[in-house]
């Protein structure tokens, strides 16, 4: 075992060496990268293959190196989320290229459908990351399974789509698609499965008569342009004359949905350019602003507006949607709140009505805040396209008017609900209770004080006459002592609730 362990030594230590050279290409087996920012470069140093970091997530994919910021052209299973732990490294076997913790504990390959053994790899200068067999066959390369990007000497084949990421800093998944379809038509859609027909398509080649066996092509002086299975040309995208040699190119389908040809000075440290838009509009992506809001030409990124009644999911993520703003009443709640109709002219969406009706604007507004479940109606060509919320790919269209049912208050100024309605009405028994409640105390305490205002007075009174007493309870008095008390019936001293006490007695008669 011993002289194996020697044998082998030399040829391990070589990987790792050859590895971590940026004029060596080729990664042997055995060869792993970890997330310390190592990588596997190209010949030139032009593009890396290694770890990345997206905030605090490690993703693995490929890069241009020698370009800042670092631009990302390819993710390994973009959707997969990785241990964000430095425990982790990348590792060449036969079986492929597989992530595995330091505990040996191996995870999910990096790419599954590799039918051979894996003899050795390479980081090309092209970009192209590529393992080959022991014949030097390619039995697998990142160009044929692109993500959002294609580089220059690479083909998007039939069947093959373009993906967005969900923006430039999260390479997931997002919600764009760039389709090169078997009819031969190169096609931008929503990402969604029920999407991709004509209907949803926001910008296309034009070309589906072209047949099977179509292909994307761009070259390395910037041009962009489909060919048949035969070589034929069919058309150019670009419409350009020829590009500059000395750049390197680049075609993504952007987050907002839209397509671009992006060069790059190899000479200068400059930023990317623009050498191609798919659309000189941003509101052209379908779907760019997400359920229950539109997008309108605005400077704002993104450029997205709610329905009227609906706020934003998320006030910082402004492509997520809209939420109703208030609760619609239901049916056996007529009384308590009523609607109006608010007109959105030249918008359209995705034909989804429950009930389409033959009538003019105004007697669809009318069946529409008649009808309890009719959320909204699309009106256009003299139909009233009912529909409910949520409503999707929201898009100009100059022949089409949105109308959109609001809850109102009877003054008309604001929207309620079933809901705020009960809750007013609890806060203001709780109120009233607390008013009365208050009040009670108030009369309480003011009963106390001139109780007591009182006693004192007849305290103070009584004492004057030498009685003093603790209280102010009726008593009763023997003759004699109300005779020293008035000094012999001369004074008077006075007249109460419970009767008179005279003055005195003269003459035989009552004074």
């Amino acid at each position: 075992m011993s002289a194996t362990f020697l044998f082998l030594l030399p040829f391990t230590i070589f990987s790792i060496f050859a590895a971590a050279q940026p004029g060596t290409s080729n990664i042997s087996l055995g060869s792993s990268l970890y997330p310390n920012n190592s990588q596997w470069l190209s010949n030139s140093g032009q593009f890396a293959f290694g770890f990345y970091r997206e905030g605090n997530d490690l993703a693995i994919g490929i890069w241009f190196e020698k370009i800042q910021p670092q631009t990302i052209i390819w993710t390994a299973n973009r959707d997969v989320k990785l241990p964000s732990s430095e425990d982790v490294k990348l590792h060449l076997s036969g079986e492929g290229i597989s992530v595995i913790l330091q505990d040996k504990q191996g995870l999910s390959p990096l790419i599954s459908n590799i039918t051979e053994s894996v003899a050795w790899a390479s980081m090309l200068d092209s970009g192209n990351f590529v393992l080959y067999n022991s014949n030097a066959k390619i039995i697998w390369q990142s160009f044929d399974a692109p993500t959002d990007t294609i580089l220059s000497g690479q083909r998007l084949l039939a069947g093959r789509n373009l993906v967005s990421s969900i923006s430039a800093t999260n390479h997931a998944t997002g919600r764009f698609q760039l389709s090169m379809q078997h009819d031969g038509n190169l096609v931008l859609y929503p990402v969604n499965p029920i999407s991709t027909t004509g209907q949803y398509a926001y910008w296309i080649t034009g070309t589906y008569t072209a047949g099977d066996k179509v292909s994307l092509n761009l070259d390395h002086n910037g041009q962009l342009y489909l060919l048949n299975s035969t070589g034929f040309y069919i058309q150019n995208i670009t419409n350009q004359t020829q590009l500059s040699d000395n750049h390197v190119y680049r075609l993504t389908i952007d987050s907002d949905g839209i397509l671009r040809l992006y060069s790059h000075s190899l000479t200068q440290n400059d930023s990317w350019s623009i050498e191609y838009s798919s659309s000189s509009s941003k509101c052209d992506p379908l779907g760019l602003c997400g359920l229950n809001a539109y997008c309108v030409p605005i400077e704002e990124d993104p450029p997205c507006l709610c329905l009227p009644g609906f706020v934003f999911m998320d006030q910082g993520q402004k492509d997520l949607g809209c939420r109703r703003n208030f609760s619609m009443v239901d049916c056996a709640n007529k009384n308590e709140t009523r609607y109006s109709i608010t007109d959105l002219d030249g918008l359209e969406w995705e034909d989804n009505p429950y009930s389409v009706l033959t009538l003019n604007e105004t007697a669809c507004k009318e069946d529409c805040l008649r009808d309890c479940a009719c959320e909204g109606a699309v009106y256009k060509d003299n139909t009233c396209r009912k529909q409910r919320f949520p409503l999707g790919y929201g898009r100009t269209d100059e022949t089409a008017s949105t109308l959109v049912k609001i809850g109102i208050e009877s003054s008309g100024t604001k929207t309620v609900s079933k809901g705020r309605n009960k809750q007013l009405q609890t806060d203001i028994i709780i109120s009233s209770v607390a008013m009365l409640t208050f009040a009670l105390i108030i009369l309480a305490i003011t009963g106390v004080v001139i109780y007591r205002y009182r006693v004192l007075g007849y305290k103070k009174i009584h004492s004057a006459n030498g009685w003093f007493f603790e209280d102010v309870t009726l008593r009763s008095y023997t003759y004699v002592e109300l005779e020293k008390a008035t000094k012999g019936f001369t004074d008077e001293v006075g007249k109460g609730a419970f009767g008179t006490v005279y003055k005195g007695i003269s003459n035989g008669r009552r004074e």
